[in-house]
């Protein structure tokens, strides 16, 4: 009897403290989500207060989309192109900020601050820069690449939307990587300074190898953050011109609730989701391999 009333007392204060959490994360997270997948399988237009079921006609319309699919691998080159000069760029930064320069403090503020505004406001400040400010610089300074609005120019337009989102996401994943420097011990470093190696050496043979953990978070959260990526793009290009910047998430978005096919563009969303995450997991799987063998 006192381990059942010990069983239910320990059960009664777990609800108390988590119930709330758990509640709030099943209504909100959980039940709109297995609704959503519900909605794939009808022919609702978002406005109708009715609707029917239509099977598998909504993935057949998905797979048959070569807008979605062109959008898809748009992303997929955003992704690739912003990832790597994210990381890069950030444990570039990071690396510099931890070998006690002055103002480095300062440095590490300064370089985090683009990361807490908001992406429309990034957005359309960085229009304005794009439209004003570099055109101005580059017609005064000659420049032919820089005279005219990159954002006016397909081939051009797509590049913004990288730059703007390294300068917003580095400063974030700069902080991840000073952690992940701040880890690494001293003694190991001063021991082979002693032996005779080099800062290219001891980045190369000792940085880099216990910094795998780091690499894996900031990989996994500039994936998680630029497949999805919607504010910057509807406010810097609005996936223009001429759809030349046109991400995913955006064409979902027109097709749910522009087009009013609902129930298509909810299944773009469940199939984008699926390949997102098949994406992240493969890359977490083989960096825990990599972190295995480092």
């Amino acid at each position: 009897m006192k381990v059942e009333k010990g069983v239910g007392k320990r059960l009664r204060l777990r609800l108390i403290f988590t119930g709330p959490t758990l509640f709030a994360f099943i209504t909100v997270m959980i039940v709109p989500f297995i609704y959503g997948i519900y909605l794939t399988f009808t022919n609702w237009d978002g406005i109708a207060t009715s609707h029917s079921l239509v099977g598998f006609q909504n993935y057949v319309s998905v797979f048959a989309d070569i807008v979605f699919w062109k959008s898809f691998a748009l992303t997929l080159k955003y992704v690739f192109f912003t990832v790597i000069i994210t990381n890069i760029i950030a444990f570039g930064l990071a690396y510099i900020l931890t070998k006690g320069i002055k103002g480095q403090t300062i440095f590490r503020a300064g370089f985090f601050l683009p990361n807490l505004v908001g992406g429309i406001v990034l957005g359309f400040t960085w229009q304005f820069i794009f439209n004003n400010v570099v055109v101005y610089l580059g017609q005064k300074a000659g420049i032919a690449i820089f005279s005219t609005s990159w954002l006016s120019d397909p081939n051009k337009a797509f590049w913004t939307l990288v730059i703007v989102s390294v300068w917003q996401y580095a400063g974030y994943m700069m902080v991840i990587y000073i952690a992940g420097l701040s880890g690494v011990p001293n003694d190991i470093l001063e021991a082979s300074s002693i032996d005779g190696a080099n800062n290219w050496t001891k980045l190369r043979k000792m940085i880099l190898p216990l910094m795998v953990p780091s690499f894996i978070v900031c990989i996994f959260l500039s994936l998680q953050r630029t497949f999805m990526v919607y504010d910057v793009n509807i406010s810097l290009t609005k996936g223009g011109p001429f759809k030349s910047t046109e991400f995913v998430s955006m064409h979902v978005y027109e097709k749910a609730f522009l087009s009013r096919d609902y129930g298509v563009g909810q299944a773009e969303a469940l199939v984008l989701f699926i390949l997102v995450a098949v994406i992240t997991l493969l890359q977490v799987y083989f960096s825990k391999k990599l972190e295995v063998e480092a």
